[in-house]
Parts: C-alpha cells; structure tokens; sequence
C-alpha cells in the first residue's frame, strides 16, 4: 500500500512525500527510521488499482502453496517469528495474487489475529483443511510440521493429476491431429475434386457418392449440428452445476466400465490420505471426517463419508460403518479395523492410501494404452474412407479415358 505523509526532517524542515508499506504502524516505522517525525500520514487509494485488478484475475498454483508452506516451515525452524518469515515471504513471491494475499495475512497477525484465521479469510489460496491443520499446529506447538506435512500431502495429489495428465496427452493430440486432417481433406480437397468429376460427367462409385452426400449434408446443416452440440453440452454443464445434477453425474460416473473403477479408487486414495494427515496431526475423528466429506469430489463418496461420520458420532466406530457400504472396499474396511485395535490408523490409512493410488495409476496406464490402438484404428478408417473415395472416383475418370 501508498502512504502519502508529511513530516518534520532532522532539521526541522518539513516535507512531504510517499512511501509503501504493509500497513499505516509500518510506514511510520519505516519513516522513522529514516529520521522522519511525522505530521500526518493517509494511504493513497487511485482511481484504477491495477494491482489489485491483476491480483483479482491471476489463479494460484499449487505448487506455489507448497513452496509457500515448505519456505515457511524452514524459515519458523530456523528461529524467525512468524510475520517476519511472511514479510520474506511476499517479498520473494512473483505471483501478484498470493504476494497480496501474504501481506493481508501478516497484516492481520500483526492486529492480534492467529496464523489459521488469518489464512481462513483468503480460501482461493488456502482450504479449509489447510487453515484447520495449521490451526492444530498452532495449538500443539509444531507448526512447521505441520506446513511440512500439508506440503507433502498437496505434492502427492499435484503429482498424481500430472501423471494423468501425461498420460491422455497423446491420445488427445492424436485425435486433434485426426480431426484437422479429415476436415482439410473434406472442406478443402473433396470440393476441388467434385468440381473436377462434375466436368467429366463420369458415373461415381458408391463410396465417392456418399462420401459427397455426406459432405453436401454436413456444408448444409452442419452449423445446426455444431450449434445443437454446444447446446446439449452447455446444458449438460449447467445440471452438473446443481446439486441434483452433480449428485447423477458422480453417480453414472462411479458405473462406467473402466473410468468409473479408475476415479472409485482415487476418491478413496484421496480420503484415505486426508484422513491419515489430519489424525497425524492430531484432530478428533469427527472433524477429520467432516475434513475428508469436504475434500471429496464425489457426491456420492461425500454422503457414504457423511453417514459414516455419523454413525462415528453414535459410537458405532470407524470400520463397522464403513464396511456396511459397498462403496468402500474390503481392503479399506479391513485395514482401517487393524488400524483402530493396534492405534495406528494413520499408518494403515497411508498404506491403503498407496495401495489405491497404485492400482489406480496402472488402470489409468492400461486403459490409454487401449485408447491409443483403438482411436489410431478409429481414425485410419475415415481417412482411409476419404483417400479410398477420392482414389475411386480418379480411376473411374480414367476407366472411361481408355473405354
């Protein structure tokens, strides 16, 4: 923030000026410093803040949070109090929105407020489940442990979205690829070769005359079909947006063949892993629970989490409600009962956590290598139809040369 100020100098010279500071008690501490007394001091506001426009529209990454949460864990171990380490912090962050973000939190410290409520203002940058560990850290006194171990866990969950990522990138680009290549041939070559069959008044072969009435069809009522697509689409994505749509989108996606088992074991992975983090750190289980229905992104997960979570309440226990509902499978239930006879459900969380996740990431690699072969058939067939119609129609032109 600007400061305008008026001062008295060393020499008793008044003058006036601006300076930038975090808040009004930095810049009078910064002015005094140089030797200022200052009169009067009020923060400068423009009309057009295109830092604060910049800041609105610029995203946070992930793995700036996980930057952020390991260089603050460093420098609170290292003995530097909690603002200074955030002032470090903003001055060496290149992101406009998380470099505003940070001085709104050291200024909110700096006005008595805790480290967790402080990030709870700001949720684009830090969820509640990261506010609410940190909040437990604060409590037990092992904050940078805690920023260590949300590090960790944030990492896991990057790590995995870009293993996934990596993968459909080929099949995707294969298909981009196929579809601009069959639209050149279509819009651009088919047309320059039915003017020329025109001209010969040869008689077609089958394939080239569907093909061209298949282009005719598409050059007519192609703009309704595209406009009908982004229709159906746009109204798909606004159900989904509702909770009734959410809930039968999570549904039918849970039952498709080989996606649905793939996002089943990374919903569990994901709760299992939250779970372990929060218990590790040291929250009760009824607030674990309600951490783990929050960070599921499944409706369907996020009601059997919600059931569970009361029937915890109840006192029936972790694993009993759990293995009631199908959704959780026997290798959950079962560790998670091994976990709460021997007090170690962290560990046992973790180690079905990376029982999931591996699983998951072998059928996410099986099922592209089967995307791969099938889109390349798939799209050898129309090109092929199209090379195969054009090809025909040229030897029937010449067939009726040599007749």
């Amino acid at each position: 923030m600007d400061f305008a100020y008026t001062a008295y100098t060393e020499d008793k010279r008044l003058v006036n000026g601006k300076v930038s500071a975090l808040s009004e008690e930095a810049a009078t501490q910064l002015l005094g410093y140089g030797g200022y007394r200052v009169v009067s001091l009020k923060q400068v506001v423009p009309f057009l803040n295109t830092e604060k426009l910049l800041a609105r529209f610029t995203s946070i990454k992930s793995t700036e949070i996980i930057m952020f949460s390991r260089q603050m864990a460093l420098l609170l171990e290292s003995g530097t109090d909690i603002v200074t380490a955030l002032d470090l912090l903003q001055e060496q962050t290149d992101n406009k929105t998380l470099k505003t973000i940070i001085g709104e939190v050291a200024a909110d410290i700096r006005g008595g407020s805790g480290l967790s409520v402080a990030l709870s203002k700001h949720p684009r940058a830090f969820s509640p489940m990261y506010h609410r560990a940190i909040a437990a850290g604060e409590q037990a006194g092992n904050l940078e442990v805690v920023l260590r171990q949300m590090a960790s866990h944030m990492e896991q969950g990057v790590t995995t979205e870009k293993q996934i990522r990596n993968a459909l990138t080929y099949p995707f680009v294969v298909v981009f690829v196929a579809v601009i290549v069959v639209i050149i041939l279509v819009t651009f070559v088919l047309p320059a070769f039915t003017k020329m069959y025109a001209e010969f008044g040869v008689e077609l072969p089958l394939i080239t005359r569907v093909l061209m009435a298949i282009t005719d069809w598409f050059s007519q009522y192609g703009v309704f079909v595209i406009l009908a697509i982004v229709a159906a689409a746009a109204g798909v994505y606004f159900y989904i947006k509702t909770p009734r749509g959410k809930h039968w989108w999570d549904t039918k996606v849970l039952k498709l063949p080989v996606l649905g088992r793939i996002v089943h074991l990374g919903e569990l992975a994901r709760c299992c892993r939250t779970m372990s983090l929060l218990i590790r750190i040291g929250l009760p289980l009824p607030e674990v629970m309600a951490m783990a229905i929050y960070n599921s992104n499944n409706k369907v997960v996020g009601e059997n989490l919600t059931g569970v979570q009361q029937e915890l309440i109840r006192g029936e226990g972790l694993s009993q409600p759990m293995a009631k509902r199908a959704l959780f499978l026997p290798l959950m239930t079962q560790m998670v009962r091994v976990g709460e006879e021997t007090g170690h459900l962290d560990n046992t969380l973790d180690t079905v956590a990376d029982s999931f996740e591996m699983d998951s990431s072998e059928k996410t690699k099986s099922a592209v290598a089967l995307i791969q072969p099938v889109m390349t058939i798939i799209i050898g067939l129309l090109v092929g139809f199209v090379v195969l119609a054009m090809v025909s129609a040229m030897y029937s032109i010449y067939g009726s040369f040599q007749a």
